[in-house]
């Protein structure tokens, strides 16, 4: 089984638009879901809970200003 990281987001009006939100995110590597959860990563079998902890520091700097809530959840081996 391989990890996979899944992103929700909350947006807010005031925030930035859902488009610029997903360019942001599909640069990292995400890609949009239909569903319960927003977006997707899937890690390659080598990924470490320290890579997971890193990857959200950087969604974290990546969503910084646009006004989201986001969460994420890793499952996976």
């Amino acid at each position: 089984m391989s990890k996979r990281t899944y992103l929700t987001l909350y947006f807010q009006s005031e925030g930035a638009r859902p488009t610029e939100v997903t360019d942001r995110l599909t640069g990292l590597g995400f890609k949009p879901l239909h569903g319960q959860r927003d977006y997707l990563y899937e890690w390659d079998a080598s990924a470490t809970v320290q890579d997971t902890i890193w990857f959200a520091d950087k969604v974290h700097e990546t969503l910084r200003g646009c006004g989201v809530t986001f969460s994420l959840e890793t499952n996976g081996d």
